[in-house]
């Protein structure tokens, strides 16, 4: 269920990764990875997409991986509004994040929800609503334009000290039936070690599509596994909705 050959979110010099592309696509044949998909994050004024897609594209010339062009965009309005780059032409995937939650007062970053919380200006229910509501428009808008990943969902609740063990059975189920209706895959995380074992099982029982993610800013980090090899056993045998 879980295909470790494949790595879907890898981040280039062109962001915040260490990298080149050559020099990732190199570690990627070294572990064996037969598909390589990259997500620098992207804002409204990113500038290089251009560079960075020709990059890639090169890159696929001299080498037997499949080179994914992709860019990681955060949704930044409570409508699922994105902080879309001019161009989204040769993108061939997109990945949803959020690191900041949208509010109609603008966006709160994880300290200011926790301060909020600790004063009971917002409970974390609320927090948890408000997200994965945000998700699902979000989600809706980014399939527009290209296929569609969600990163690392429920990252920012740990984040604002909101324990994910804590959030209900139906916000959970809220947000997998939504990936499942858009035909958003999840990425599971190496590198954060997310989702957690509960969201994983349950995405996996709604019958959404999970990806290996290795979230590598390093070469040496590409298609290396060690959470997501425990993980896939129990996604594996969880039942899946059909």
């Amino acid at each position: 269920m879980i295909d470790l050959s494949r790595d879907a979110h890898v981040h280039t010099a062109f962001a915040a990764g260490h990298d080149s592309v050559s020099v990732l696509v190199a570690a990627a044949e070294a572990a064996g990875v037969t598909e390589l998909t990259f997500a620098d994050r992207v804002g409204s004024d990113t500038g290089w997409l251009p560079s960075y897609l020709a990059t890639i594209e090169r890159a696929q010339k001299r080498t037997d991986v499949a080179l994914r062009r992709g860019v990681e965009v955060e949704a930044i309005g409570v409508d699922g509004w994105l902080a879309f780059p001019s161009d989204l032409g040769q993108l061939e995937v997109i990945s949803l994040g959020i690191s900041r939650l949208p509010t109609p007062g603008g966006l709160l970053g994880p300290d200011l929800v926790r301060a909020q919380l600790d004063s009971g200006a917002l409970s974390a229910a609320e927090v948890a609503d408000r997200l994965v509501g945000v998700l699902c428009l979000a989600m809706e808008r980014v399939g527009r334009y290209a296929p569609t990943t969600l990163a690392r969902p429920l990252e920012f609740l740990a984040q604002a000290g909101i324990a994910e063990s804590t959030v209900d059975e139906s916000v959970v189920a809220t947000l997998a039936e939504a990936c499942r209706g858009t035909n958003t895959a999840v990425e599971l995380s190496e590198r954060h070690r997310l989702p957690t074992r509960r969201v994983a099982v349950a995405m996996a029982a709604a019958g959404v599509k999970l990806l290996a993610a290795s979230d590598a800013y390093t070469a040496r980090d590409v298609g290396r596994w060690q959470y997501l090899d425990e993980l896939a056993a129990e996604v594996a045998d969880s039942p899946v909705s059909v």
